[in-house]
């Protein structure tokens, strides 16, 4: 029989509304197989959730609140996902926590690199540009946070990482200089080459359409609906409607079959990456 784990109430908010979903539902006699019945979501979700793990969806907390007659959790959830939050803003608190459950992240990206390929340079040049009132301690706070989020690609399997990039984020970037590109670039392709992630490139000629225009985020679980997440400076919208993620789904499968093929385009980021130390970049 596996040993029950105890829930340390007063290590944080997360903690002490888990233990409480605990207490409720066997004070109600459910079992997490019954509590969790009835919704998108898996028993191990719900467990993680019950252990202060991972934050609580508004509709599974709408759905504990109706099996277990209560009003407590719904209320409450929003405070769970303000204490988990750290130095991300509030509208990806939930995204840097979905991926560290996600068994597949893809990509599409339009205008930056992706969070979890940047380099430190890079992400203090982006907070410098979008936050320029931020204080160095504030500044650094939010590189430190994403520099944080790459340890994903400590693990050799999971998650599955593939990005579309646009050509001109290799061709033009307008962030850094030569040599901090170079580190850039030489990154994502220490990556490829650890085959810790597959990267395409779009070409400048490639197709273009609407939601070329926004970044394109997905995340598939184990046993949790899949969702794409979209941004842009200042906001974030995370789509879980699963007709809606299928037709972004669909159209980025048609963007990466218009892409440039994996080992192609590794030989433009690397050529790319030699041309900013050596070549025609430098001043």
């Amino acid at each position: 029989m596996a040993t029950r784990k105890e829930i340390d109430g007063s290590a944080g908010v997360p903690q002490f509304y888990g233990k409480e979903l605990r207490y409720q539902r066997e004070k109600a006699g459910l079992t997490l197989e019954k509590l969790i019945e009835g919704s998108y979501y898996g028993i191990t979700f719900l467990s993680e959730i019950e252990h202060g793990n991972r934050r609580i969806p508004l509709d599974l907390a709408k759905h504990a609140d109706l099996v277990l007659g209560t009003d407590y959790f719904a209320r409450s959830c929003d405070d769970v996902r303000k204490a988990k939050r750290g130095a991300h803003a509030p509208y990806f608190a939930g995204i840097v926590e979905a991926e560290k459950r996600a068994r597949t992240i893809n990509h599409w990206s339009n205008a930056l690199f992706p969070g979890l390929l940047q380099t430190r340079a890079y992400a203090h040049a982006i907070i410098r540009s979008t936050h320029p009132l931020d204080t160095p301690e504030e500044a650094e706070a939010k590189v430190n946070a994403r520099m944080q989020r790459a340890s994903l690609f400590d693990d050799p399997k999971k998650p599955e990482y593939w990005a579309v990039l646009h050509e001109s984020l290799v061709r033009h970037p307008p962030l850094l200089s030569p040599e901090e590109m170079a580190e850039q670039l030489e990154h994502i392709a220490a990556l490829v080459r650890r085959n810790r992630i597959v990267t395409q490139i779009l070409p400048w000629n490639g197709p273009t359409r609407a939601f070329t225009e926004m970044p394109l985020f997905f995340m598939n679980f184990d046993d949790e609906p899949p969702l794409v997440y979209t941004e842009g400076p200042y906001h974030g919208q995370t789509i879980d409607d699963p007709s809606t993620v299928t037709k972004y789904r669909k159209a980025y499968d048609r963007l990466r079959a218009a892409a440039l093929p994996p080992e192609v385009s590794l030989e433009l980021i690397e050529k790319a990456a030699e041309e900013y130390r050596h070549g025609p970049h430098r001043s």
